[in-house]
């Protein structure tokens, strides 16, 4: 048992090194006017972590820079969808 402990301690320390900046791009289909790309952009980037967005409207899509430690994908689809924009990560 001592040992268990002290294994999820070292982890429990460790594990903020894992973190990483990844970058994804969401298909955001529902942008029908030159103005929706704004407010995905501002839904995105109040989302915590996010340190870059970049919305396109001809692509339909937003490519999004973020702290894997402090949001994850599905945070960031979920402020989408909130803002009346449903996105899904684009493979």
């Amino acid at each position: 048992m001592k040992k268990l402990f002290t294994f999820l301690i070292l982890v429990a320390a460790i594990a903020p090194v894992w973190a990483a900046v990844q970058t994804v791009t969401l298909a955001v289909p529902g942008m029908t006017c030159a103005a929706c790309p704004i407010t995905v952009k501002r839904a995105i980037s109040k989302v915590e972590g996010v340190s870059k967005t970049d919305v396109n409207f001809d692509k339909r899509e937003a490519v999004v820079t973020f702290d894997d430690a402090k949001t994850s994908v599905q945070q960031l689809t979920k402020a989408t969808e909130d803002a009346g924009y449903p996105s899904t990560l684009k493979k």
